[in-house]
């Protein structure tokens, strides 16, 4: 039997352990549980076969020789774990939408689309207020080539900016070296997102040589806010293997420049077919660029890209 001095002591030991151990049991079994990451593509192109009821373009080519239909698609973002992806009708499909709101019909909710306009229909604007009502859309695409430059300076597309503004239609852009020209439209309408497609980098420039040329006037864009970036299409700007790593100080640059809320993942994967499966075009963000953190991650592969398009 225990004596009462015995009794006592025992009994502030006790005492002693638990309010010690307690404490530091409650915290270690206490994890922050990290929310699930939301992954976004922001650009595939998506076509269906040419056929005499719905023919492409005169004179289009496509990118890689086959269809890059509903059917291929799905199954790869499934595999790779992309939850949402952004549909940006190719130059083959002209104007139309149909085929990118049958993916959002069937898929509801995976799927949002960049709408096209023709740059030289200023009458065009009469549809902005309602553009974003059509299904699916959630913005606009303008691409200018080298050989329609002047557009930008000319007046051609002077139209565009305050009218897309008033709307807030969200404009993807890629041009062939006059990405410093959207500073002052950046500047003038304030309320106007603005977002710069492969890093500003287009096939034209690419050829020319003049990556890290057009790298800077994308860069010197992040002063803006209403500008972000899209750090698309790796693969097609690099001269090695996966993983892509002479495009490395590009992509660290520009996101160094706009930082995580303000830069966005996507695969492009149409115009580099060949150089990269889906998943490595994926795991080069979440494996291979050590200055991105988890948190990083979390923005510029998803979180950033539906922020700017509005995208719930």
């Amino acid at each position: 039997m225990l004596s009462r001095r015995k009794f006592l002591k025992s009994a502030v030991a006790t005492g002693l352990i638990l309010a010690t151990s307690e404490p530091q049991r409650a915290f270690t079994q206490v994890a922050p549980v990290r929310p699930r990451r939301i992954i976004v593509d922001s650009q595939i192109h998506m076509w269906p076969a040419s056929t005499p009821e719905r023919p492409w373009v005169p004179g289009a080519t496509p990118q890689i020789p086959e269809p890059m239909t509903i059917e291929r698609v799905v199954p790869m973002i499934n595999d790779a774990g992309v939850d949402r992806v952004v549909i940006v009708p190719p130059t083959l499909e002209g104007d139309r939408l149909d085929y990118a709101q049958q993916a959002v019909q069937r898929y509801p909710g995976r799927f949002g689309i960049m709408g096209r306009i023709n740059v030289n229909d200023p009458t065009t604007a009469r549809r902005f207020p309602t553009w974003k009502q059509q299904p699916g859309v959630l913005g606009i695409r303008i691409n200018i080539a080298s050989a329609q430059a002047a557009w930008l300076t000319n007046g051609t597309t002077d139209w565009i900016w305050p009218a897309a503004e008033a709307a807030r239609i969200p404009i993807m852009f890629l041009t062939s070296g006059q990405t410093h020209l959207f500073g002052p439209i950046a500047e003038r309408h304030p309320q106007l997102s603005l977002i710069i497609d492969h890093m500003g980098v287009s096939s034209d420039t690419l050829r020319h040589g003049k990556m890290q040329e057009t790298v800077d006037q994308s860069a010197a864009l992040a002063k803006y806010s209403n500008v972000s970036v899209k750090l698309s299409s790796a693969p097609l700007f690099s001269s090695e293997p996966y993983p892509f790593r002479d495009v490395t100080p590009h992509i660290k640059r520009l996101f160094d420049a706009y930082g995580p809320r303000r830069c966005h993942w996507g695969t492009d994967v149409t115009n580099s077919f060949n150089k990269a499966t889906y998943r490595q075009r994926l795991a080069h963000f979440t494996e291979e660029l050590s200055f991105l953190s988890e948190d990083d991650q979390d923005w510029v592969l998803g979180r950033s890209i539906m922020e700017r398009l509005g995208w719930t």
